[in-house]
């Protein structure tokens, strides 16, 4: 059974301070894939593994976490 791209309730963008993420969802950009993105800022990539694990987006300061 697939699910309808309508029926997936999309992430709120810019909501939380902090998100978990795991390798697949790299590479990893904020806002992700899925956010909603009308209100948000441009896309920007971010080098977690290059991080040790963890980045802070320049723009809106959220806090992303690797989990492995």
């Amino acid at each position: 059974m697939s699910v309808s791209a309508a029926a997936v309730t999309p992430i709120p963008s810019n909501a939380e301070n902090r998100y978990e993420v795991t390798r697949a969802d790299l590479p990893l950009s904020c806002p992700m894939p899925g956010m909603v993105l009308w209100n948000s800022h441009p896309k920007v990539y971010l080098p977690i593994v290059d991080d040790g694990g963890e980045s802070v987006c320049p723009y809106c300061g959220a806090r992303y976490v690797l989990r492995d």
